[in-house]
């Protein structure tokens, strides 16, 4: 049975009824990645025998009646970016190949705690840095709905597993759309959190001042039940925020009559593809029956978001990556006979070359001379962006639009052209660039290619975005679609 397309609800249900046991669903949930993870690519790694062993475990803590934890027997797969002790973790990279972390990322801690099985690590872009997946190390992902294309990214791995069936959440990362773009394009639902509501210790640092972890679904409240899980204050991360985590997957009603909608003008402009633009349209106006109130309104700074943000990440994974030199951990250069060249040998055969494009990028911008004419005017205009936001939000519930311009392009048509590849990133970029907590569903087909609606909402209202989320989700109904490969 395909239980992998199976909400976390039913599948919490079949278990406690004991019509389906733990070590069953981690046996689809392998029987699926083996039929189908050679075309798609999801996984860098498999935790088959660590999975199997867990499950044996539960399976006579069912056989009991001891249940424990919300995900109780679930397969799991997350990103290759968020340490997990005893599991290499790589960032897809040949700089950090056989790097086993001595402890957990506190969002693996709370997920542990609440008992789903780890299948696996999965596919990125290199250190987070890209847009398709297409610069990892060790291999490529595709898209399920079409092989053609690329599963978006920089977790790409994250969206093709839920897509392809082959867990039943996952966690992705996101710096300037990395959940909600490949979300997109495999048509799933992704979500990106308010800045601070889930704790960032064990994420592989890429822009310290963007990155958020996110749960990745094939249904809303699915989405929301893994992020109660993983959020929370974390005394391990100082930009974790002291607020309230409502039970959102049990506070959820989809009730929208009343709220008001801001439609920004800019989101539909030059560039979006008329497909796309005509599907999140159709969308909105579902909403507006729905009890919504639809305006259009006007985000004018986020013209300048691109290359406010390429200059601030930039800068910031200058930094945070200058710690990989080949010295505590991971790769280091045969080819050196100085403690000079282990640096520069190291770094220059372990990093790929988008990664060495952004590093090179930071340390221009931080440097003598030109940090005031880029990187601190970049953080000027970041404000700027952060204030089109707060006006909009003064008298508006949600902003929406589409989460990228297009659907999923194809693989190897962009990644030889970095500023086009970047262009992909306009409608998701000043959500990360003001803090903001946003959502993509999936709400229409270009072909086979799946097209996503974005939904913003205000710092710490994921509830709010979840209610607008899942009201249009039981009327598009795409979580049901099944994918053959």
């Amino acid at each position: 049975m395909d239980f992998m397309y199976e909400s976390l609800e039913s599948l919490e249900s079949k278990i406690k009824n004991k019509e389906v046991k733990p070590s069953e669903l981690v046996k689809s949930s392998f029987d699926r990645i083996k039929a189908t993870d050679e075309k798609v690519g999801s996984f860098i790694s498999l935790t088959e025998e660590l999975a199997y062993n867990q499950a044996k475990v539960l399976d006579e803590k069912q056989a009991k009646n001891e249940f424990s934890g919300k995900l109780f027997g679930i397969p799991m797969g997350i990103k290759d970016n968020i340490v997990t002790k005893n599991i290499e973790t790589t960032c897809a990279s040949k700089i950090l190949q056989g790097f086993n972390p001595i402890y957990d990322a506190t969002v693996m801690t709370k997920l542990n705690a609440e008992n789903p099985i780890l299948i696996g690590k999965l596919n990125m872009d290199e250190f987070a840095m890209g847009g398709s997946t297409e610069t990892s190390y060790y291999k490529l992902t595709r898209n399920p709905h079409d092989l053609d294309a690329v599963p978006g990214g920089s977790s790409g791995g994250s969206a093709s597993a839920i897509a392809a069936g082959q867990v039943s959440f996952t966690l992705g990362s996101d710096t300037g759309g990395s959940v909600r773009q490949p979300a997109s394009y495999c048509g799933i639902v992704g979500l990106k959190p308010t800045y601070g509501r889930v704790s960032r210790f064990g994420l592989v640092a890429f822009a310290s001042s963007l990155d958020q972890i996110g749960p990745m679904t094939r249904t809303v409240k699915d989405n929301a039940k893994v992020l109660e899980i993983i959020s929370g204050l974390d005394e391990n991360d100082m930009t974790s925020a002291p607020v309230n985590v409502p039970k959102f997957s049990e506070i959820i009603t989809g009730d929208i009559k009343g709220m008001k909608i801001a439609l920004p003008k800019e989101y539909f402009g030059d560039g979006v593809d008329e497909e796309v633009k005509a599907s999140v349209l159709e969308g909105v106006k579902y909403l507006e029956s729905q009890g919504a109130i639809v305006e259009e309104v006007s985000l004018p700074n986020t013209a300048y978001s691109i290359e406010t943000y390429y200059i601030i990440a930039s800068a910031e994974a200058s930094s945070n990556l200058s710690r990989f030199d080949g010295i505590r951990y991971g790769y280091r250069s045969e080819n050196a006979t100085n403690l000079e060249e282990v640096y520069k040998k190291t770094r220059g055969e372990g990093f790929g070359a988008e990664v060495k494009r952004r590093i090179m990028l930071g340390t221009y911008v931080l440097s003598s001379g030109y940090y005031d004419a880029y990187y601190k005017k970049a953080q000027k205009v970041r404000t700027l962006i952060k204030e089109d936001f707060d006006k909009i939000f003064a008298e508006y519930d949600v902003v929406i639009g589409p989460t990228a311009p297009t659907v999923a392009f194809n693989i190897g048509e962009e990644i030889t052209d970095p500023i086009t590849m970047y262009a992909n990133d306009i409608l998701t970029i000043p959500v990360n660039m003001a803090g903001l907590p946003a959502i993509s569903i999936p709400c229409g087909f270009k072909g086979k290619r799946p097209i996503g609606m974005q939904i913003i909402g205000k710092p710490f209202a994921e509830s709010t975005i979840y209610d607008v989320a899942y009201n249009f989700e039981n009327y598009f109904n795409l979580h049901n679609k099944k994918i053959e490969l």
